[in-house]
């Protein structure tokens, strides 16, 4: 539900009256009923896939590439072009799309996009008949919207020796942001009648919580249920521990939104990639006054709600720190200040006043995000007027959404566009 939903709050300007409003309320009922019968109902069970006749990824031969000195390498590597990013929501993960859309833009880059949303169907399980124009044997070198994780099906759609990656958020944290986000379109949430509605549901969650209830995914384990496993399992269940190491076999590396500049100087080392190929800006980030804290009670409630995504994060906490040990300490204090040196730098190049701002206060509209149902509360931003050509392609790339990348790049957002056109008839 993330686009179908959203869509119909995409930064409007105008003031709305009491006709807008009443309006806006219909379109939004509509875009419910019109979800409801696009979207194929939700199992924690594997979902219907691709027709096993159908043909895996051939890839045809690649011309051998001159190798790189990029990472430092004696003999230097080769760059990886073949990456399948799971992912994960409210984790960071729309910046680490826009470097995935850069690379694979500036390369020439095969993508795999969803057909008419941003998502692959999402909630449903991944299948490689929901990629756009997909053909029984095609191949693909990058895969990165949302999905629920299939690995078999992804598997199938690009070369073997693919790079696989995600991106883990400390639970609570991740719970406290979605149930923020995502919280009223989840039914179950309009029975919460005080002014801190999360406190009142983490007082009480078996209170309010309904496992079949709709959108109930995104507010509990939404990790484990993203990566395609059932988000309300026993956590006593040795099914739990048997997921994550399942995890651990299929995903080459596991970045976490805490630390996420050491998460891009490991991403790049694995890639063989430059430095600028992981320059960022923070995309999608909410205005201070919509991000409230979770208290230390709260946070310990929210934790142990989320306890199956709690465990996945502990593991690959320590593995994060492992690989980092092997990488060296003062190699990776080296290379995150050089990181963060360098997007300093395309900050004061690229960004007018240096920071992002309110969606009300950009003046581009290819570059506004896209917000969240009722409240304007993603941040965006404006490019400076001079930039010069050096820079001018590589900063408006770096600055632009999601939702507007994805068309720049081929890719067919019908439901997007029919959003975007009743929206602007009803001037909502």
């Amino acid at each position: 539900l993330t686009l179908s939903l959203s869509c119909s709050t995409w930064s409007p300007t105008d003031p709305m009256g009491t006709g807008g409003l009443v309006l806006g309320a219909l379109f939004t009922s509509f875009l419910l009923l019109l979800y409801s019968y696009a979207v194929p109902p939700l199992y924690t069970g594997l979902a219907s896939t691709t027709p096993e006749g159908a043909a895996p990824c051939s890839p045809a031969p690649r011309e051998p590439e001159a190798p790189t000195s990029a990472n430092g390498s004696a003999g230097g590597c080769q760059p990886r072009r073949d990456i399948v990013f799971m992912k994960t929501h409210k984790t960071a993960s729309s910046t680490l799309l826009n470097i995935l859309f850069r690379f694979g833009q500036k390369h020439g880059l095969k993508f795999a996009f969803p057909n008419g949303r941003n998502d692959f169907d999402y909630p449903a399980f991944f299948a490689r008949s929901l990629v756009q124009d997909y053909r029984p044997g095609a191949c693909f070198n990058i895969i990165c919207n949302h999905m629920r994780f299939h690995y078999d099906e992804v598997r199938g759609l690009v070369a073997p020796n693919a790079t696989f990656i995600t991106v883990l958020r400390d639970p609570a944290r991740l719970f406290e942001s979605s149930f923020h986000y995502f919280g009223s379109v989840v039914p179950f949430t309009w029975k919460l009648s005080g002014r801190d509605k999360l406190a009142e549901f983490l007082q009480d969650p078996d209170r309010y919580y309904d496992p079949r209830g709709y959108n109930a995914h995104y507010l509990r384990n939404l990790l484990f249920f993203d990566l395609g496993y059932d988000s309300d399992l026993d956590p006593s269940s040795p099914q739990v521990q048997e997921h994550i190491l399942e995890v651990e076999r299929h995903f080459h590396l596991v970045l976490l939104q805490e630390y996420f500049d050491e998460s891009l100087v490991l991403l790049k080392d694995l890639l063989c990639w430059e430095l600028e190929d992981v320059l960022y800006f923070k995309l999608n980030a909410r205005r201070a006054s919509a991000v409230p804290r979770l208290s230390g009670e709260l946070y310990r409630r929210a934790t142990a709600w989320n306890v199956l995504d709690a465990r996945l994060y502990r593991h690959f906490n320590a593995s994060f720190w492992r690989k980092v040990e092997a990488f060296g300490r003062e190699r990776m204090a080296r290379e995150v200040a050089a990181l963060r040196r360098a997007n300093e730098r395309m900050r004061r190049i690229c960004i007018d006043g240096g920071r992002a701002v309110d969606a009300a206060a950009i003046q581009d509209s290819a570059m506004q995000p896209w917000q969240p149902l009722g409240a304007k509360s993603i941040l965006g931003y404006n490019l400076k007027k001079s930039i010069g050509q050096r820079h001018a392609q590589l900063c408006r790339r770096m600055l632009t959404p999601e939702i507007q990348y994805l068309m720049d790049l081929g890719a067919n957002l019908w439901f997007i566009k029919l959003c975007k056109f009743i929206r602007d008839f009803l001037r909502w």
